[in-house]
């Protein structure tokens, strides 16, 4: 359950800057494009990284509780040569207004994730989650198998038992009359002690964080909570989070996991402090044939923290597929309810450098 808005860390890539345009008051990364889709009560907005050449697959990047579509920035440019890729700013994040229906759960933010998906006609597409996005992506897979060509999860937000200590104030968001109570307790805080506190909590290694891009989530910090509807959207998702959590049957996240017929890469930080590191080998059995990558020093937003570890795992996963391991099953195999045991399992040590 990522939260608010997260700044870009260091890169030991030199083909990759940092270096930001403003369009707006929207920063994009050297290289990024914007546009706007608008559909019957939804509009999106869309963060575009062209391919390096045409002809290559579509990908959609789906972020977390509270972040936005340049959650996906660092990775994004480093799979620009192996994909076409989209990142949404979900609706009432980033700079996507409120749906109109005010439906902030799961199944709401998948409808809306399908409805883009449909309308664009991207599909079948390689789909990335970072923890609610983990959880959204999970729930479009399970139930819209044509559009998903494989999935990535970066720390999904999935169910447990044992919630962690620093994950209790977002589940907290969800109780009646909380988010009012937190604003007022939290209204001395200045942006710059909100932004520290994120990043101490979401990242492994929060020195990685550049000083240039920590004023930039700054100043986003700000813009956010400034807009009218930044509690409510805060409010409604993580009550969203809460609800999925406590469903069962056909609609609990676990048994639409199992029902994922998608190759599969999961992503787990061993120092992440909002969705736990022992449901790692949990989820991997979940996904039937996944790949599991455990990054013993990544936090919760792995894919900002280790860009090329994570790309270099989804290239894997990209050329399996392509050679046809990982495959959807052909028809009469075992049934996707029953899940298998992980096909293969990384654990990464990264040096100061962010390579493994």
């Amino acid at each position: 359950m990522s939260s608010t808005e997260l700044p870009g860390v260091r890169s030991a890539d030199p083909s990759s800057s940092g270096q930001s345009s403003q369009v707006g008051a929207v920063r994009l990364a050297e290289g990024e494009q914007l546009r706007t889709d608008r559909l019957p009560g939804l509009e999106m907005n869309v963060r575009v990284r062209p391919a390096l050449r045409a002809g290559l697959p579509a990908a959609l990047f789906v972020h977390g509780l509270g972040g936005s579509s340049q959650n996906w920035s660092a990775l994004m440019a480093r799979l620009a040569d192996s994909v076409d890729g989209e990142a949404l700013d979900l609706p009432g994040f980033g700079w996507s207004p409120p749906p109109a229906d005010r439906d902030y759960s799961i199944t709401g933010l998948a409808r809306a994730v399908i409805r883009h998906l449909d309308a664009a006609g991207r599909g079948p597409v390689h789909l990335f989650g970072n923890s609610l996005g983990g959880a959204v992506s999970t729930r479009v897979a399970a139930v819209r198998p044509d559009l998903v060509r494989t999935l990535t999860l970066v720390s999904p937000a999935l169910p447990e038992l044992r919630v962690q200590k620093s994950a209790v104030p977002t589940a907290l968001l969800a109780v009646p009359g909380m988010a009012g109570f937190l604003d007022r307790l939290t209204r001395g805080m200045s942006a710059e002690q909100r932004t520290r506190g994120v990043t101490d909590l979401c990242y492994g290694d929060p020195s990685r964080v550049t000083p240039e891009a920590f004023e930039a989530a700054v100043e986003e910090m700000e813009r956010r909570l400034a807009l009218p509807y930044f509690w409510d959207a805060m409010t409604r998702s993580s009550r969203g989070i809460v609800d999925a959590y406590t469903l069962g049957g056909q609609h609990g996240l676990w048994r639409q996991a199992q029902r994922v017929l998608a190759p599969t890469l999961l992503v787990y930080g061993g120092r992440d402090q909002l969705v736990s590191y022992r449901l790692a080998r949990k989820a991997a059995a979940a996904y039937r044939g996944s790949r599991l990558l455990c990054l013993p020093e990544a936090g919760h937003v792995a894919m900002m923290e280790y860009p090329e570890v994570v790309a270099a795992a989804f290239r894997e996963l990209l050329d399996a597929t392509a050679h046809g391991h990982g495959a959807e099953p052909e028809p009469g195999a075992a049934d996707p309810a029953v899940p298998e045991p992980a096909a293969q399992e990384h654990i990464v040590n990264t040096d100061e450098d962010g390579k493994g």
